[in-house]
């Protein structure tokens, strides 16, 4: 017999369902994804960590799960939301079932809602905590619980995620050595990284400037990441210093909004956010076009990149102008709002780590010498 689940929205609004996943209740920010593949690289991201994901794709787990096919060691959703789960799986190679892989991290889903329903809901009423419940457990304390959780806005996530010691990735006598900056990164990045020559060093989220320029970089990245990036306090420093170093640095998503705000930027929650592998992207320098892999669900205000003099505006997203990306005018240091790892997505923006490593060229063929 199929247990039945509940998901309940911040401002009321319920769903009936069968339950998917681990039996139990879980929280967290409801949000949604219009991407059509790749749903097990999508759970592992460890930006969608403390958010219940809305899957837009009908049918979910029909090509099971594999063990590389993951951007981190765990999944990271808080929750999981469809309109079909498919128990039974095909695929070429070896694969195991979307279902137990579930039970195996904990995640409590429900299936057989209205998803269309529910993301329209979501895009007219904005992003809002949600509770899913498939252990029968009374509604009122579901309400009760519900109204506890904090908002996103605020939250720092980063730490929950980010490595607790740093590791190495990549050939110690490569040509690039670029340290890496976790704020919840996703494999694909490394290993983006290091295809292009790169020796990388992944710091944890708590590391100074001074411990990561001691690795004596060529680059400097900074990751993806989870939760507001106003609420990091101490990180945004240590970009501040990384970006004063002169040498180059490359954000990405969430590391695109903390390099912003190290240069005094502020940043806003979004309506209901950006996330997908559908995600249409001009870049303003070449006047090309780019399809890209998004997932966030705050901004970098438009007022403040556009006021300071030191900010370029590289990239902005077709469907709503927001900035999508930006670069220093005095500085080897470029960002983007959205992923050229794109793991799962489309490689139009892989152009943008060629781009890191040429700055990489250029920096090491005159260095800035760095104080000691």
């Amino acid at each position: 017999m199929e247990n039945k689940a509940v998901l309940i929205l911040e401002d009321g609004t319920t769903f009936h369902g069968e339950a998917i996943g681990a039996l139990g209740v879980t929280v967290g920010e409801i949000a949604f994804n219009t991407g059509m593949t790749g749903y097990q690289e999508i759970f592992t991201d460890p930006s969608y960590f403390g958010q219940i994901l809305v899957m837009n794709t009908s049918h979910i787990g029909n090509y099971g799960v594999h063990e590389r096919e993951v951007e981190s060691d765990q999944i990271n959703i808080s929750g999981l939301v469809v309109k079909k789960f498919s128990e039974v799986f095909s695929r070429i190679g070896d694969v195991s079932s979307t279902q137990e892989y579930l039970e195996q991290h904990k995640v409590v889903g429900i299936s057989d809602i209205d998803t269309r329903l529910l993301v329209r809901h979501i895009r007219d009423k904005g992003a809002m905590n949600a509770i899913i419940c498939s252990d029968g457990t009374d509604i009122s304390l579901l309400k009760a619980q519900l109204s506890q959780v904090p908002s996103m806005e605020g939250q720092e996530l980063s730490s929950k995620v980010s490595t607790q010691e740093a590791f190495d990735a990549g050939n110690q006598d490569a040509e690039f050595r670029v340290a890496m900056l976790d704020l919840g990164t996703k494999n694909n990045i490394v290993r983006s990284l290091v295809e292009r020559g790169c020796f990388v060093k992944v710091f944890p989220l708590s590391t100074s400037a001074e411990e990561m320029l001691a690795f004596k970089p060529d680059g400097i990245m900074l990751s993806n990441g989870p939760g507001d990036p106003s609420a990091l306090k101490e990180p945004i420093e240590t970009v501040k210093a990384l970006v004063d170093s002169g040498i180059p640095c490359f954000g990405i998503c969430l590391g695109h909004q903390v390099i912003a705000l190290s240069q005094g930027l502020s940043t806003r929650k979004m309506h209901h956010g950006h996330r997908g592998i559908n995600h249409p992207v001009l870049n303003l320098i070449t006047g090309k076009a780019e399809v890209t892999s998004q997932n966030h669900g705050f901004v970098v205000k438009e007022e403040d990149a556009e006021n300071n003099e030191s900010i370029i505006i590289t990239h902005r997203h077709l469907n709503d102008d927001t900035i999508a990306g930006i670069k220093l005018k005095d500085k080897p240091v470029f960002s983007v709002q959205y992923h050229p790892e794109a793991c799962p997505g489309p490689h139009d923006s892989r152009y943008l780590f060629d781009d890191f490593i040429e700055l990489i060229r250029q920096y090491k063929k005159n260095p800035v010498p760095q104080e000691s």
